[in-house]
């Protein structure tokens, strides 16, 4: 359990960084241009704290720790980087489908980020966790 929350702690930090980056300085401006008018002037913190924790684990499951006992980074880039698109696409083809309005490019934009967000924080995680003797 101990070994869980190591790894969590470590994937969880190296989330956060890059999707603030992201959402905080990157795409803030593409976001708000792009969907807006369908934005929230209060974001809902427990939803939102809820989607980080439970990705992060998501990664950790089915991503890092199959990447430490394959003792292979690439499996961690590669595997990170299609969890991410999974995640991401539900999202948003989800969005595309249900939702008035929806923009198309908004769909393909965070489905790229959530396959860059996925590989990387896999990626950079997995090269934590061994520099850290974690894993």
């Amino acid at each position: 359990m101990m070994q869980f929350f190591k790894t969590y702690i470590v994937v969880f930090f190296v989330f956060m960084v890059i999707d603030m980056l992201w959402l905080g300085i990157l795409a803030k401006k593409l976001y708000r241009e792009q969907i807006g008018f369908l934005l929230k002037s209060d974001v809902n913190w427990i939803a939102a704290i809820s989607f980080y924790l439970l990705y992060v684990v998501g990664l950790i499951v089915f991503v890092v720790e199959p990447a430490i006992l394959r003792s292979s980074a690439s499996y961690a880039l590669f595997a990170g980087m299609f969890f991410g698109l999974v995640s991401y696409a539900t999202y948003d083809l989800t969005n595309l489908a249900t939702m008035k309005d929806w923009p198309l490019s908004i769909t393909f934009i965070d489905m790229a980020w959530g396959t860059t967000l996925g590989g990387l924080t896999s990626y950079i995680g997995y090269i934590l966790l061994a520099a850290l003797g974690w894993r």
